[in-house]
């Protein structure tokens, strides 16, 4: 537990002396473009934390792979005989009922993988759109409701204490680079703000223990909460290739079926993300330039919990249990 002693909580400008420079999102208007925090320098240090067995884990991975290829196969063979059954015997009323999209699964070619085939339900299809849709928003300082979000955020982050206004030195508590968070948004979009609200709302506990960084020996330079939350927004997006029409990865395509369990499979995706995020910078003992290499970290471990036989819902990955049971 944290000792209470003071540590500093480091704006972009203190790095390297260059107080007048900011770094911001790429530049693109459709999102997210490229991480904000940090020099990528400790790629090996990463991969070696993360994977000390890679051979026999890439033997696992192809088995696990080859698994879901029979799976698949043996369901495209069911549905063909379902839809004959039902189409050319029954008259075809099933066929109006059940339409399923054909989604084309393209494996990585550097693992050695072929091309599969699995189908979309009208849910699936349905519940990608929305979220589809939710990534293309922008977000817009001059909207109501982006500024109600923010307040939101604000008083979720900081019970009892007033806001001064949508620019003030206070946003830098949070971990905002500057007095204005939306200049932070700009890349992000807005459901990188939905993010970290729905995070603060659904898991206040878990939510107010890393914003204040409560656990385990601390570095001296932290990453910027706020700021983090955006680059695991980020992250998300292109681990499972939702900027696609049709997403194409394997936890893109696992990540398909959870999203038929819960509509909100994004979110409480992006909250065991920010606490596995926390964990590997507390075993890495990592500080601020190190920031990219523990986002990569995250990233391969939820990759690998994803891929787990038993993984139906994003309560059934072994990291949810990091997140304080939320309040009824």
């Amino acid at each position: 537990m944290n000792t209470g002693g003071l540590r500093r909580r480091v704006h972009h400008e203190d790095v390297g002396g260059r107080r007048n420079e900011r770094l911001e999102f790429g530049a693109g208007a459709d999102g997210l473009d490229e991480p904000l925090l940090g020099q990528d320098r400790y790629e090996t240090a990463c991969a070696s934390y993360v994977d000390d067995d890679s051979d026999h884990d890439w033997r696992e991975k192809k088995s696990r792979e080859e698994q879901a290829w029979t799976q698949n196969l043996s369901r495209l063979i069911a549905l063909w005989a379902q839809w004959f059954t039902n189409a050319v015997v029954g008259g075809g009323a099933w066929v109006g009922s059940t339409l399923f999209q054909l989604l084309p699964l393209r494996r990585q070619a550097n693992d050695s993988q072929t091309v599969e085939e699995i189908y979309l339900s009208p849910i699936q299809a349905e519940r990608l759109e929305d979220l589809q849709q939710r990534l293309s928003v922008p977000f817009d300082g001059s909207r109501a409701e982006h500024q109600d979000a923010l307040r939101a955020l604000w008083h979720s982050a900081f019970p009892g204490r007033t806001l001064p206004g949508l620019v003030s030195e206070q946003w830098k508590e949070m971990g905002w680079q500057g007095t204005d968070p939306s200049t932070d948004f700009r890349g992000g979009g807005f459901i990188s703000l939905q993010n970290l609200l729905f995070f603060s709302q659904k898991f206040p506990d878990s939510f107010q223990r890393l914003l204040h960084k409560q656990e385990g020996k601390r570095a001296t330079w932290e990453y910027p909460f706020a700021v983090a939350g955006l680059n695991i927004s980020f992250m998300l997006i292109q681990m499972l290739d939702l900027k696609s029409a049709k997403p194409t990865s394997m936890s893109g395509i696992t990540f398909l079926k959870i999203l038929a369990e819960d509509e909100m499979a994004f979110d409480m995706l992006y909250c065991v993300a920010f606490e596995m995020l926390d964990a590997h910078w507390l075993a890495m003992r990592a500080s601020y330039m190190e920031f990219n290499a523990v986002l990569k970290a995250t990233r391969m471990q939820l990759e690998r919990e994803m891929m787990l036989e038993d993984v139906c819902c994003v309560q059934d990955l072994p990291a949810f249990n990091l997140l304080s049971p939320s309040k009824t």
